[in-house]
């Protein structure tokens, strides 16, 4: 039920002051019955005006709820005089009123993190001076000087070259190149300082726009009706016959109060919340907050999703998945000499090129005069050669780097170039990778009962359409903007409780619109986590189905609750209609009920018996680590098929044994050590070994081929013979094929676990 806002202070100082008095008549009933009485009497009336201001409230609004039963009764105690019962009856509403208030504060969603963003200064070019002015002062036309690391403060043309890391507004992970291009205000300045010929004012910018929309959103939410009030609909007008009748056949007006006693509605005004705060509470130990009671009884009853993608069911951040060098290089040395440059960048692909150093446990060299030229790369010497990070600036590519770029163009990753005396020693490839758990958990979400999964982002289509594929979505909506975005949720919720599911600025509006906003608190922009109502504390997105899942039981035991004890007040009700239940001892008999249906909703507060078993954590973190440092291997097995593309060769020769040799020493090893270890472990937590019998099939295949590949090698000591090419090529197609997908199912059945 909506009612008048309170300060939160107040249900607890009532209900103190209920407790008081009625505990004081307790005390004084030993020796003075009367004494008793007017104590009794007055913790009656304490409830009573509050109580009835608020249904006065509601009714002068067109609604009425649970409540209204709850005055009628405690009126009616006062009126025939049975203040114990009066004064058990307010005990019990004002608790009811405090488990309220614990599980429910749908207060307007704070925006401060979006405007905190919005720059309020800018550095203006005057002539050949910098000046520092309010942003709001910013005119179309004037020159904003933006340093590195700086957002944006109004829309704008470039001047020259910049890179801006747009994520905020598109969900774009990597960076983009603008030259002489728009700029909307939002955007982060990702490389060098830059000049942006202002084409709007601050108030009239991209930016600002976000922050109006959410704030549009945020008002435009429509309250809650409490669960309780739904089923008071039918209770209210039943109670109130059956006082009537029993009033009318009997002329005793003790009958219709001892009615309206029995038909108090505890079970729904603390049995609902008391299942809505214990479902709040496990969803907190698994790492969800929620804002409010109303957001977890809609959680629980939610049947589409719309989900942003960078950083929501991808990681977020550029990662290199292949690396692909010259026949008689290593994956190994080209990483080092690319990350000795790198270490010097502050480019978003530079993170990602230092990250691959690490996992594959390189030691970068020093590098020396090291420079970098927005928008074509970095520069510098390493071991006395010259190397450049970046765009190719080669017009003429080797045959083991023509196919590269249109590999990355099917692949949909970005291609960074590493040359070394201004020749090309390799290339690598770079993209946004799918979470590993983001599968499972949309399975575990459909299996809740989601029926409408949907994507929705500011990136590209093709990338968009890839994931969206992967996944097995329902539909997509690329190119979308913070409007598109809020318009489709707001289409969404008309036809079913949606909830949408996002962690950056340009979410926040859809959050707040969306009749359950979830955001991601890890890594996500503190405006997505203001402006939802529920925030995943870490960076995994299987907690979204953890919190669905409680959800769900929450308020399945919430209905379940509110129904019992409603059906055993409405038998308690014909028992006191019918003279076998005086007030004192009808309110009694709605205490014992209460106590029942709460014992019910507390089972909230338990994890089912259901719940599965953990995995051993530092095992499946090992062989997750592993995973990483295998990238070099898995992409010479690649580099070797390719090498073949032009015959049998000294260069073909090198790349094939080189990659029967890493397979020998360093993936084979990781595959026997996976499945004498893991997998018995991991059976044992998902039921048994028959769940591990595809992963150690794809093992012994890729054990064959490899044997195959070692008895191909055997067979040409000295050197690989023009009648092995196609046997070999396919081998190394095989494997590789394997490779990648053994290594996903992996990554999304074991190392989410």
């Amino acid at each position: 039920m909506t009612k008048p806002r309170w300060p939160p202070s107040l249900e607890t100082l009532l209900l103190t002051g209920v407790l008081a008095l009625l505990a004081a008549g307790g005390i004084a009933r030993i020796g003075s019955p009367v004494t008793a009485s007017v104590l009794w009497a007055g913790a009656t009336v304490v409830m009573f005006v509050p109580a009835t201001l608020w249904v006065l409230a509601d009714l002068r609004a067109g609604r009425w709820g649970a409540d209204v039963l709850a005055v009628l009764a405690l009126g009616g105690t006062v009126a025939v005089g049975e203040y114990l019962a009066g004064a058990i009856i307010a005990a019990m509403v004002a608790t009811g009123r405090v488990l309220e208030a614990a599980a429910r504060r749908r207060a307007g969603r704070d925006l401060s993190a979006l405007l905190a963003r919005a720059p309020t200064s800018a550095h203006v070019r005057r002539g050949d001076l910098v000046e520092v002015v309010p942003a709001a002062s910013l005119l179309p036309g004037d020159v904003v000087v933006v340093l590195p690391g700086e957002v944006v403060p109004v829309d704008g043309l470039v001047r020259g070259e910049g890179i801006f890391d747009e994520s905020a507004l598109t969900g774009e992970a990597e960076p983009a190149d603008r030259s002489g291009e728009e700029v909307r205000s939002g955007v982060v300045n990702a490389g060098s300082a830059v000049e942006v010929v202002a084409s709007a004012t601050a108030d009239a910018s991209t930016y600002a726009g976000v922050v109006r929309l959410a704030e549009q959103a945020a008002s435009g939410t429509a309250p809650i009706a409490r669960l309780a009030d739904r089923v008071a609909v039918w209770f209210l007008p039943t109670a109130l016959v059956i006082a009537a009748l029993a009033w009318a056949f009997t002329a005793d007006p003790a009958r219709a109060v001892a009615v309206l006693v029995t038909a108090t509605p505890c079970p729904l005004l603390l049995a609902v919340p008391v299942a809505v705060t214990g479902g709040m509470s496990r969803m907190a130990r698994s790492g969800v907050v929620v804002k409010d009671g109303a957001a977890l009884e809609l959680l629980g009853r939610v049947r589409t999703l719309a989900m942003d993608k960078t950083g929501t069911v991808t990681e977020g951040r550029p990662e290199i998945t292949a690396v692909v060098c010259a026949p008689d290089d290593s994956a190994d040395r080209v990483l080092g000499i690319a990350a000795a440059v790198e270490q010097y960048s502050p480019h978003v692909l530079a993170g990602c090129v230092l990250r691959a150093a690490k996992t594959a446990g390189l030691e970068v060299p020093p590098a020396e005069v090291v420079s970098e030229t927005p928008g074509r790369g970095v520069e510098g010497t390493v071991d006395g050669k010259s190397v450049r990070v970046g765009r190719r600036s080669a017009s003429l590519l080797p045959g083991w780097a023509l196919g590269v770029e249109r590999r990355g163009r099917l692949d949909l990753a970005s291609v960074i170039w590493v040359e070394e005396d201004e020749k090309p020693v390799a290339a690598l490839l770079v993209r946004d990778r799918l979470r590993p758990d983001a599968a499972r958990t949309l399975r575990r979400l459909r299996a809740a009962g989601l029926t409408r999964i949907v994507l929705l982002t500011g990136d590209r289509v093709g990338n968009a359409e890839e994931v969206a594929a992967l996944l097995g979505l329902d539909d997509l909506h690329a190119e979308c903007s913070p409007g598109d975005k809020i318009a489709f949720v707001r289409e969404e919720n008309e036809r079913a409780v949606t909830a949408m599911v996002g962690d950056g600025v340009n979410d926040a509006p859809a959050l707040a619109a969306a009749g359950v906003g979830v955001a991601l608190g890890s890594r996500g922009s503190t405006a997505a986590v203001q402006a939802a109502d529920a925030v995943i504390l870490d960076d995994r997105i299987d907690r979204l189905a953890d919190a669905v899942d409680i959800a769900r039981r929450a308020r399945r035991l919430a209905v379940e609750s509110a129904g019992i004890g409603t059906g055993l007040s409405v038998l308690a009700m014909l028992a006191a209609a019918g003279g076998w239940l005086a007030p004192v001892l009808g309110a009694l008999v709605q205490e014992g009920i209460d106590i029942a249906v709460i014992g019910n909703s507390l089972r909230a507060l338990l994890a089912p018996r259901a719940s599965r078993r953990r995995a051993p954590e530092g095992l499946v973190r090992r062989f997750a680590g592993e995973h990483e440092t295998l990238l070099p291997v898995r992409s010479a097995v690649r580099l070797a098929a390719d090498a073949l593309a032009e015959g049998a060769g000294p260069d073909a020769d090198e790349a094939v044994r080189h990659a029967g040799e890493l397979l020998t020493e360093r993936l084979l090893p990781h595959e026997r050590a996976e499945e004498e270890q893991l997998y018995p472990a991991v059976a044992e937590v998902l039921g048994g070994p028959d769940s591990t019998a595809t992963m150690s099939r794809e093992h012994a295949e890729i054990e064959r081929l490899a044997r195959r590949l070692r008895r191909h090698l055997d067979e040409a000591p000295d050197g690989i013979r023009p009648d092995q090419v196609d046997d070999l090529r396919a081998t190394l197609y095989g494997l590789d094929a394997i490779l990648t997908l053994h290594f996903a199912q992996e990554e999304e059945a074991y190392f989410t676990l």
